[in-house]
């Protein structure tokens, strides 16, 4: 008698301790128990990467695991590749959307790794592979809950965020489009992104603006093709070209507010082949960057005044078009930011979540934002002790891998802190 009421007090105590973990206790033993996994995960992307709308390969795994992991719904082929799929709460309540991101990039990796690309010519440079390995483990540390959550979650796997190729559709807006964001409608919609110039353990976001629009052009300068030894009988797109170049840059210093974000960079010139030869044309390909729509749009009404101006002072004429990617300003919702944060700093550390600057990095989340609220914030995964401190998009990007557990830790507590304050 006196054993079994030994035994029925420790079943109790346990029972009471299991009871008082809290919900950030509860998530972290099962992000750290999958760590080796989101790691295996995140290599094996890594090794495969897929160029925008070509991730056939990293789709079909994607599929299968979200399978395995018993979700309620998992949906193929939305916007050529993308996956969406829903886990339903034993409980009734509000609807919430993470998403990851999928492309790989067209950089040759220059890391000496084991999970080394094995695709030539194809690298994961800017952490996609990591967002699609902590948004598998959230999926699966959210499931092994799922008879405490109230509501649904809805995520969202995407290709081609960093822009479909000339002359097909995809993204974010193709998503849209084709539905991902409906039956369920989420209330908002969540997301990361891995940061290699900041530490691993620490957070960085805005409120409101947080990335800058993305608009590339491409601007044709036409003159009148002559012998270079005669060039007053034809008409010299090159000379124009470096009149409008300069000229152009005059928006920035001399017509947009000073207070307000703008960039704009000629990043390519093309022109003529043979060095006694005046072309007939150049082409000029660039970037333009905002914080604002209102300043976006006046920046490209702008483009065209200082370009037919500066042509047809010489007898020349010009062309723009965009032909993508043209992404909108990431915004993330005041209300939503704020009301997030304090789940941030109990995850994370209120010493490690840092308010950042709007950075001139554009981003596809941009289009969810445009529908629903959104927040959307940056990991931390350099490492300067190892080693890894290279930029996005280039060939020496790696990231610290011991950021994956915590992108796992801090996004399973963001979606069902939402859900809490909502249902």
């Amino acid at each position: 008698m006196v054993g079994m009421l030994i035994r029925l007090s420790v079943c109790l105590f346990l029972a009471a301790g299991c009871f008082a973990q809290t919900r950030e206790e509860r998530i972290a033993r099962a992000a750290e128990a999958l760590g080796d996994q989101v790691v295996a995960a995140r290599r094996d992307f890594h090794m495969y990467p897929e160029l925008s709308n070509r991730e056939a390969r990293t789709a079909r795994v994607i599929a299968e695991k979200l399978r395995s992991l018993g979700m309620d719904e998992v949906k193929t082929g939305v916007g050529k590749h993308g996956i969406v799929a829903l886990l339903r709460g034993a409980k009734p309540g509000p609807v919430v959307a993470w998403r990851a991101d999928m492309d790989g990039l067209p950089v040759t990796a220059n890391i000496q790794a084991p999970y080394r690309s094995k695709n030539p010519g194809v690298h994961h440079a800017c952490g996609h592979d990591a967002h699609m390995a902590i948004g598998l483990a959230v999926a699966e540390v959210l499931g092994q809950m799922r008879n405490q959550i109230s509501g649904t979650v809805k995520f969202i796997f995407q290709p081609a965020e960093e822009g479909a190729p000339e002359g097909e559709s995809g993204g974010a807006s193709l998503m849209i489009q084709e539905g991902a964001l409906e039956n369920p409608r989420p209330g908002a919609i969540f997301g990361l992104h891995v940061w290699s110039l900041v530490p691993a353990g620490t957070i960085q976001y805005s409120s409101g603006p947080a990335m800058a629009s993305g608009d590339a052009f491409e601007i044709t300068i036409r003159g009148k093709q002559v012998h270079a030894a005669n060039p007053n009988l034809g008409i010299d797109p090159i000379v124009v070209s470096a009149g409008c170049i300069t000229a152009l840059q005059s928006i920035r210093s001399r017509r947009i507010d000073p207070t307000e974000g703008m960039v704009l960079s000629i990043g390519s010139i093309h022109g003529g082949n043979r060095s006694n030869i005046i072309p007939e044309e150049v082409k000029l390909q660039g970037t333009l960057r905002t914080f604002s729509e209102s300043v976006r749009e006046e920046s490209r009404t702008m483009m065209k005044q200082v370009l037919a101006g500066c042509t047809a002072a010489q007898g020349a004429s010009y062309s723009i078009r965009y032909p993508g990617p043209e992404y909108p300003v990431t915004v993330n919702d005041p209300a939503l930011t704020a009301e997030s944060i304090p789940e941030l700093e109990r995850v994370a550390g209120k010493s490690n979540v840092i308010v950042r600057k709007p950075m001139t990095g554009a981003e596809d989340f941009s289009f969810y934002q445009k529908v629903i609220p959104g927040f959307f914030w940056f990991l931390g995964a350099g490492n300067e002790g190892k080693g890894i401190t290279a930029a996005h998009h280039t060939p020496e990007f790696n990231i610290d891998e011991a950021a994956l557990v915590l992108g796992v830790k801090v996004a399973a507590n963001q979606l069902l802190d939402y859900l809490d304050r909502h249902k």
